[in-house]
């Protein structure tokens, strides 16, 4: 599918009033299920990888593996099993080892729809985050990539963690915007420190204004933190203005998994022998 396929069939179902859901996917089966059940976009990184392999999402950021070099890895497993959505990789955009118009060609050719900053360096704050800005390796890199996609013609879904960010984004033709309010909540290894609901609300709200203002057009999702159910996501979309849908990984891979394993192999240990 390319991108005007894609962005045609979200602006569409907005248009209907039925939200945008997204989906991270770590697995075939997992991109499978997802589109069985109804999902708009699937977006693969290391991180889903990492988290079903029983590790927290920031494995994806920590040198545990070659990012870009896993997404490629996890399109053979993936691509070929899905087949009526629009497929988008996961980017570290900030891979100096990379020529970075070339790798998005290559992802292109691949099958990608498009493409997301992941792993995105907006997931780090204090010493650390100033000093990789100081030494080249800012957020700033995620946003050329994102401006190279869309000038490749691939349908772009960033990430974005401040107002600044989100305008950056609109400038560099994002098509969906995803602003994240952090590490996402519940399960076995979810994060235990986050904003409540409202403040997510809120935050997600100034992100979605800020890229307004720069592009009208842009759709803009929701992410993270607090907003790891369907009912959380129903309450802040009933909280908010103008924000269409929802982008899950962990809530739509990883929270499930979880339920489903321990609840069947629950009932199994209920049997009785004769």
């Amino acid at each position: 599918m390319n991108r005007k396929e894609a962005l045609d069939r979200l602006t569409a179902q907005v248009a209907a009033g039925r939200p945008i859901v997204g989906a991270g996917a770590g697995t075939g089966l997992s991109a499978k299920c997802a589109e069985a059940g109804g999902v708009d976009l699937l977006i693969i990184y290391n991180s889903g990888r990492y988290r079903m392999a029983g590790r927290g999402s920031l494995a994806g950021l920590l040198p545990y593996g070659d990012a870009n070099a896993i997404v490629v890895d996890m399109a053979r497993e993936v691509l070929p099993v899905v087949r009526d959505t629009p497929v988008l990789a996961g980017v570290c955009g900030t891979d100096p080892f990379r020529q970075m118009g070339l790798f998005l060609d290559e992802l292109k050719a691949m099958g990608f729809t498009g493409v997301q900053n992941f792993p995105t360096v907006g997931l780090y704050d204090g010493t650390f985050r100033v000093n990789l800005e100081e030494t080249g390796m800012g957020y700033g890199l995620e946003v050329d990539m994102v401006r190279a996609a869309h000038a490749r013609d691939l349908l772009t879904a960033p990430y974005v963690f401040d107002p600044d960010q989100a305008a950056d984004m609109a400038r560099a033709g994002a098509d969906v915007l995803v602003p994240h309010v952090g590490l996402t909540t519940k399960g076995a290894i979810g994060a235990g420190t986050a904003l409540t609901l409202d403040q997510a609300a809120a935050v997600v709200q100034e992100m979605h204004d800020a890229a307004k203002r720069v592009n009208p057009d842009v759709l803009v999702l929701c992410h993270g933190g607090p907003i790891a159910e369907p009912e959380d996501a129903q309450y802040v979309l009933d909280r908010t203005t103008g924000v269409v849908g929802f982008f899950g990984a962990s809530s739509v891979e990883r929270l499930p998994t979880e339920r489903a394993i321990v609840a069947q192999t629950e009932a199994f240990k209920d049997m009785r022998l004769n």
